[in-house]
């Protein structure tokens, strides 16, 4: 038989391996629930409001996953031969499983963005096309990802969505990716909502760094998140008795101190942590691209939420022989784009399993070189 895969020690593949807190679990096992595909699950609704009064908007929808957050964002907004603007490296156009074309019938415009996250403000203005030519699709909507995971999930500003939706036409909608929109938010020290004043739609993920075990909340306007629900239904992604699953989500943006938002600061603490180490390292170079255009060395001041990007000397053999290393030494990491390699802190990371897998690298490096 084959052998059931376990989880390593010290978990830096991601934040979406974090477990639901104590407050969490006891909350769901007692919240009040109804069915909410017929709308009346209360500890959804109560999640909803929640959700939206935070990030100042009418109205917000509870899905299961981030990536259908956006889906049936980009469902309520494009029309099938739409045009969708995005950031190159986005999510939405690299690891959604073209859903963009395959389930809302409209095509994607990629635009070259800079290492802080943003697209060039002329570029996305360059890229819009002309509707009143028959022959080219209609521009529908403009993406933008915050945190950008590219660029060492650097935060996207209040200030740079200004600049975007000025430069806009009014009538074009702005949809944020907000998977990691609360480390945004607490890395840049502003309400989450400033963050999205400027968008006409955002998703973000309860199951990240926020600790919950599932789920996303999407926001917009009344009439965007009925067209919103409509599409959820469509993809499968009703629920019934939710609110188990919402009951989580509302602890995670409790402003008490079960909350999970404020914690975030504690994990780009460790991730600034193991940046640090990580660099004085022998072997360990520069991500390189968007994470760190300059240097050969890593350089930790790049890092500013949870993500540490970084490369390894010998190319994409040496790269998988230190990942299989690090796993044997019980510290999880994962190869990602552009030849790096990604670490993510998050709520079960500390200063002990930071330096533990410190010296799992240490070791790595050694038995590979």
């Amino acid at each position: 038989m084959a052998s059931t895969p376990q989880a390593p020690a010290i978990d830096l593949r991601s934040d979406t391996v974090t477990h639901p807190t104590p407050a969490m679990r006891a909350a769901m096992a007692s919240a009040p629930v109804g069915d909410d595909v017929f709308g009346d699950d209360p500890t959804v609704i109560a999640l909803e409001r929640r959700a939206a009064d935070l990030l100042g908007k009418e109205a917000a929808l509870f899905v299961p996953t981030g990536t259908m957050g956006n889906l049936v964002s980009l469902m309520a907004h494009v029309p099938r031969g739409g045009e969708v603007i995005a950031p190159a490296e986005s999510h939405i156009f690299n690891d959604e499983a073209a859903n963009y074309a395959v389930v809302v019938g409209a095509g994607l415009r990629p635009i070259a963005e800079t290492p802080d996250g943003t697209m060039p403000v002329d570029a996305v203005i360059d890229a819009i096309q002309d509707s009143t030519d028959p022959h080219c699709p209609i521009t529908s909507l403009v993406v933008v990802e915050n945190c950008h995971a590219h660029t060492m999930s650097r935060p996207v500003t209040p200030d740079d969505m200004r600049q975007l939706r000025t430069a806009l036409p009014d009538e074009l909608p702005i949809h944020v990716d907000g998977a990691r929109l609360f480390n945004a938010a607490v890395a840049l020290g502003v309400p989450v909502s400033a963050l999205v004043a400027d968008a006409d739609s955002a998703t973000f993920c309860l199951s990240k760094g926020l600790a919950t075990p599932v789920g996303s909340v999407v926001v917009g306007s009344e009439s965007f998140i009925g067209r919103a629900r409509r599409a959820r239904k469509l993809v499968g992604g009703g629920m019934r008795q939710a609110g188990v699953l919402a009951a989580a989500g509302l602890i995670a943006l409790d402003d008490g101190p079960e909350g999970t938002v404020a914690r975030l600061a504690d994990d780009h603490v460790m991730a600034q942590r193991l940046a640090e180490g990580l660099a004085l390292q022998d072997g360990v170079r520069s991500p390189g691209h968007l994470a760190q255009p300059s240097g050969d060395r890593l350089d930790p001041r790049r890092v500013v939420t949870n993500f540490v990007l970084f490369a390894v000397e010998g190319g994409a053999a040496r790269r998988s022989a230190y990942l299989q290393a690090l796993r044997a030494h019980g510290v999880g990491m994962v190869a990602y784009p552009h030849g790096q390699i990604r670490a993510v802190t998050h709520l079960g990371i500390g200063p002990d399993e930071v330096d533990s897998a410190l010296e799992a690298s240490a070791k790595a490096l050694a038995e590979t070189a």
